[in-house]
């Protein structure tokens, strides 16, 4: 068997944790940040994690992580 490549997007942007779910940062952080509501803003420095309905399609784009 050939090895299978990993997706060079998702490995840039997700990582496991050590219980196995697949952790993300938010996405609108960088610019534009007058006009977003604090609120807005506290929700989005929190780790985003995959639900488990995507976590087949991710296994397939990371599999050796």
């Amino acid at each position: 068997m050939p090895k299978l490549k990993s997706h060079s997007g998702a490995k840039k942007r997700f990582s496991y944790t050590a219980t196995g779910k697949l952790a993300y940062r938010k996405v609108g952080r960088s610019h534009i940040m007058e006009h977003k509501s604090a609120k807005r803003t506290r929700r989005m420095r929190q780790t985003g994690y995959v639900s488990p309905t995507l976590m087949d399609q991710m296994k397939r784009m990371l599999p050796y992580a």
